[in-house]
């Protein structure tokens, strides 16, 4: 069965960190892209 998008994060430079990555997943993230315009 396919999943529908719901939640879609941008990881960015705040996101650098590990456990803010898993925070994001716990909250129901399912889909996430990359901001590569910091450098």
């Amino acid at each position: 069965m396919l999943r529908r998008t719901k939640i879609v994060a941008t990881l960015g430079p705040a996101t650098d960190e590990p456990e803010v990555l898993a925070e994001l997943l716990r909250a129901g993230a399912n889909v996430v892209r990359v901001n590569f315009s910091h450098g």
